[in-house]
């Protein structure tokens, strides 16, 4: 046999494997190899993970980016369709528009939050501190789909369509819709307070500052939506009934003159009984706070338990029920309807169903809606000139108080006449809602039912003009003119709350509050009954000269440790209303003065901001909150 057929014929071991020996690429070392290259891969392959997902979440975030940068300009137009200052008369977008643009909104949201959801994007979130700003677009993505989707959508279809001559049914078609739509309305209020909730518990300072500022600006949208979206919905449940949904109804309407205040704003004055019937609107009469003067409010067993023994002690030496330029010296807006309410069917053997105020700023909103409006004496009444004329002017132009109060009255009547109008054209109407929320959330139009069902749904809402009795910080000035004249048109007022260190003591954390009241009336010129000095003091006054009895509401508990005014001690009478500390002070202001009453609290529950109570006057109050951190007592 030759040596290859000798190679051949060896014959195989047991076990061994076909061309296990001496066949290139077999054995041992091609395994390992292989072993080495699938390793090699799967690394590579670990290490590109994160360099493709950092790759997938900035294009899809980008696109994300565009996607919701669309809603925004969608919702934008749709905001101003609505905005109040448009030219008065001109048509809002119609229904079909209006509900485009939302469609619009949602889908481009819902790409949105469809581009930032997934296993990417979700593990990525999920990483310490590098996710953050991932976990931050993701949940405002999420967050612009529900509003767009759950919220958004039945508050456009919740407004009446508006035919092009306006005939669509005004207030009456609005109240209908509400009542149509109050489930979901309620279910998007309830979804808008869930979303703001999610929104506040993302983090908000991540390493991706452009993540931070859209987180910060969604909160802000938020803050604001959520109690509209509240506000929407308690409408839809009481304003078909308040209005004549299901049988007439009457309210007290008072007009209050803020160049003297009060505590709700400012003296009544001028009044109209407004009658609503299957949601028209109409005035029966018209008249002036001397027709209320000898009303006394003939107050049932009822008026007074809600009255109480407390409101009773507190304002015993002003006589609100006895008195009408004080039936409103408390700034717990329910007083002030029922007694009014009371007074009313004292002097004219009528119920009314409820009251309702406002003040010359609430009819230069609706005047920037309406248009001006001429009076009988060719007087034209417009946005820009309503509070001058009715809180300034006017009593230089009157000598005469008859004339004077008169001409009040057709103020009132002239303005109410053109708002009737637009209340009843479906194409105004979008925006006169819009002006009446801004109204109401200055706390300068407010509204009390005397149905204690309704009353119970509409007191912790702004437009209640309720003082809030839950525990919580609270901060709140509230002056009440002892002069009896009409100097507070002149009138600046600042507040600064600041809560103290860290730390509580035993009864609270400290707080000192800073008042800063200024009287700017001029030296000379005004007319004697601005200049009145109707509390005829026994020191000697110049005309201009002002006096104030200036009450500041803090919280519930809080107790006062030291006053000082224009740094030297004071003292100030404390009381209690609502479960507030009220701490007030007989203040006289001259003109051109500026006083600054300190006071040093000890405040429960100081470690976040107050409740802030805005009295509404001519200028409004100028405020800065300063809360201090986590309180232990």
């Amino acid at each position: 046999m030759t040596e290859r057929d000798t190679r051949t014929a060896v014959p195989r071991r047991p076990g061994s494997r076909r061309g296990a020996v001496g066949v290139p690429g077999s054995g041992p070392g091609r395994g390992a190899r292989i072993r080495r290259r699938a390793l090699r891969t799967a690394l590579l392959t670990v290490a590109a993970l994160p360099v493709a997902a950092a790759v997938w979440i900035a294009i899809t975030g980008v696109f994300a980016r565009s996607e919701l940068l669309a809603a925004q300009r969608d919702l934008d137009a749709l905001r101003q369709s609505a905005a109040p200052a448009q030219a008065p008369g001109s048509p809002v977008g119609s229904a079909t528009k209006r509900l485009a643009a939302v469609r619009s909104a949602t889908a481009h949201a819902a790409r949105a939050h469809r581009l930032t959801s997934g296993a990417v994007w979700y593990t990525a979130a999920l990483l310490p501190w590098a996710g953050d700003p991932v976990a931050t677009v993701r949940g405002a993505a999420d967050a612009a789909d529900r509003l767009t989707g759950e919220v958004l959508s039945p508050l456009a279809s919740a407004l009446p369509a508006a035919a092009p001559d306006g005939r669509g049914g005004g207030m009456a078609a609005a109240l209908m819709a509400l009542r149509q739509h109050a489930p979901q309305l309620a279910s998007a209020a309830r979804v808008t307070a869930e979303v703001r909730a999610d929104v506040h518990r993302l983090p908000g300072t991540t390493w991706l500052p452009a993540a931070d500022r859209a987180r910060a600006g969604l909160a802000r949208q938020l803050d604001r939506l959520a109690p509209m979206t509240t506000d929407v919905s308690v409408a839809a449940r009481v304003l078909p009934p308040m209005l004549g949904v299901d049988g007439e109804r009457r309210y007290f309407l008072a007009f209050q003159n803020i160049a003297e205040a009060r505590g709700t704003g400012g003296v009544p004055g001028a009044f109209a009984v407004l009658r609503a019937d299957r949601g028209r609107l109409s005035f029966e009469r018209f008249g002036n706070n001397t027709e209320m003067e000898a009303a006394k409010a003939d107050l049932d067993r009822r008026d007074l338990q809600a009255l109480g023994a407390e409101f009773t002690a507190r304002y015993r030496d002003a006589a609100p029920t006895r008195v009408w330029a004080n039936s409103n010296i408390s700034p717990h807006f329910p007083y002030a309807g029922r007694i009014w309410a009371a007074a009313w069917r004292k002097r004219t053997g009528e119920r009314v169903d409820g009251a309702i105020a406002v003040d010359p700023v609430t009819l230069s909103r609706f005047l920037e809606v309406t248009g001006p409006v001429r009076m009988t004496d060719g007087t034209e009444l417009t946005a820009a000139n309503v509070v001058d004329l009715t809180e300034r002017t006017s009593y230089a132009r009157f000598g005469d108080v008859t004339r004077r109060k008169a001409f009040f009255v057709e103020a009132a009547r002239a303005a109410a006449g053109r708002l009737m109008a637009a209340a009843d054209d479906s194409r105004m109407l979008p925006r006169l809602l819009v002006a009446v929320y801004h109204a109401q959330r200055d706390g300068r139009l407010k509204v009390w039912s005397a149905h204690p069902q309704e009353q119970r749904i509409l007191e912790p809402r702004p437009y209640a003009g309720a003082l809030p009795d839950a525990p919580g910080p609270f901060a709140g000035l509230v002056v009440n003119n002892a002069a009896g004249g009409k100097l507070d048109y002149y009138l600046d007022r600042s507040l600064v709350w600041e809560a103290e260190g860290d730390g509580c003591s035993g009864g609270g954390r400290p707080v000192t509050v800073t008042v800063t009241l200024a009287n700017r009336a001029p030296a000379s010129g005004l007319p004697g009954y601005v200049t009145l000095r109707a509390d005829a003091p026994p020191y000697r006054t110049r005309p201009g000269d002002n006096r104030l009895l200036v009450s500041y509401y803090a919280g519930a508990d809080a107790s006062l440790t030291g006053a000082t005014l224009d740094g030297r001690s004071a003292q100030v009478a404390a009381d209690v209303e609502r479960g507030h500390s009220v701490f007030t002070l007989d203040l006289e202001l001259p003109a051109g003065s500026r006083r600054t009453l300190v006071l040093h609290l000890l405040e429960p529950h100081a470690d976040r901001t107050p409740t802030l109570l805005r009295q509404p006057l001519v200028t409004p109050l100028r405020a800065v909150l300063k809360p201090g951190g986590t309180c232990h007592a």
